[in-house]
């Protein structure tokens, strides 16, 4: 079970890093703005299909290496996490190597060919986009916190039927495999980080929803709709991820309260769901957002060409940028958001939750 949990995660993992050079906006190849008419250029593709190649085949010998040693090896299942996890941060080290290198091609092949330098950089504002926008509204994200106060006054009220161990980790088969001493904070201390995580998701909506949609110049149409494409499955992601968040703390919290209240099968099958419908919906929310831009509208304006942003970018990841007012803006490299660096309320909605969550953990 262990191999085939492993196994799978990394085969998504691979999937999604082979093809993300074809799932972001097509204007930005490995972090750098090409104008519209030179994303074509033979160059281009090439590197993105040495980039795809040599992702995919380090991933097949890695997984097949994998499958063999567990098969005829038999190691412990502590063994097999290991290296499966091992394997996985491999796959992701060896993807962001490619990425640099060529980002760094890339950026050497826009200066040695001048894009973009005898034309007109132009910012596009479209009021009406607004209306358009599809995003949950914040206040659907309060349920699941509704959820999560109710918890915590069940765990208050039913304190003494609590076990003198609190269980703090679980394991692959859903089992507790480590324990705290039971205190009032300890009791209620898996609620209060999921209280926490919903928090920290509410504000990362509300800041999403807020944030500018930035439009291309030359392709008003089609970057239009990938904007509004992201940022309507982004809410609807965030959201599902949440109530299966709440689900899974809610059920392990019960369970904790009421040890015979499922069966084992029930209780190994708890994460695995939890992980097969947080992947499926993973790779159905990259595949939507990446094919939206993808359709040749034939939009062409001469003499123009998109506001050339590279300089906020520090090496095509990070956003820095004291002057945009948005604190996500969607990533150069990969599917989803990435923070605005330059902008200190970002900060307060992902590090303050995050320490909160860190502290918890040490009580």
């Amino acid at each position: 079970m262990t191999l085939a949990i492993f196994l799978l995660i990394a085969i998504i993992l691979a999937g999604i890093q082979t093809a993300v050079p074809f799932l972001v906006k097509r204007t930005v190849i490995f972090g750098i703005t090409v104008p519209e008419k030179n994303i074509k250029d033979e160059k281009l593709s090439s590197y993105k299909k040495k980039y795809a190649l040599l992702v995919s085949l380090l991933s097949i010998v890695a997984l097949v290496g994998y499958v063999v040693w567990v098969l005829t090896s038999s190691p412990s299942e502590e063994q097999t996490v290991l290296i499966g996890t091992i394997i996985q941060f491999a796959i992701i080290l060896f993807s962001f190597t490619l990425y640099f290198y060529f980002h760094g091609k890339t950026l050497q092949l826009k200066k040695k060919k001048k894009w973009g330098e005898n034309t007109k950089q132009v910012q596009i504002a479209d009021l009406s986009a607004r209306a358009k926008d599809e995003m949950l509204p914040w206040y659907i994200f309060l349920v699941p916190m509704v959820i999560t106060v109710g918890l915590i006054g069940y765990t208050i009220a039913q304190y003494n039927l609590l076990p003198d161990q609190i269980p703090t980790h679980w394991g692959m088969n859903g089992e507790a495999d480590a324990f705290t001493e039971k205190t009032p904070v300890s009791a209620i201390s898996s609620p209060l980080m999921l209280l926490v995580m919903q928090a920290m998701f509410l504000g990362i909506q509300i800041a999403t929803k807020k944030s500018g949609i930035k439009l291309s110049a030359t392709a008003t149409n089609a970057s239009q709709l990938r904007q509004l494409t992201l940022r309507k499955y982004t809410s609807w992601f965030m959201f599902l991820t949440t109530i299966l968040l709440t689900g899974m703390f809610s059920f392990f919290q019960l369970r904790t309260i009421h040890p015979d209240i499922v069966d084992g099968t029930i209780v190994m099958a708890v994460p695995i769901i939890f992980l097969i419908v947080t992947l499926a919906s993973t790779i159905a929310f990259a595949i939507k957002v990446g094919r939206s831009d993808k359709i040749n509208i034939g939009e062409t304006n001469a003499g123009i060409r998109d506001y050339d942003d590279d300089a906020h970018w520090v090496g095509g990841l990070f956003y820095v940028n004291r002057n945009d007012p948005s604190i996500f803006v969607e990533k150069r490299f990969g599917v989803g958001w990435t923070l605005n660096f330059g902008n200190p309320i970002g900060y307060f909605i992902i590090l303050l939750p995050l320490a909160i969550i860190i502290l918890f953990s040490f009580l």
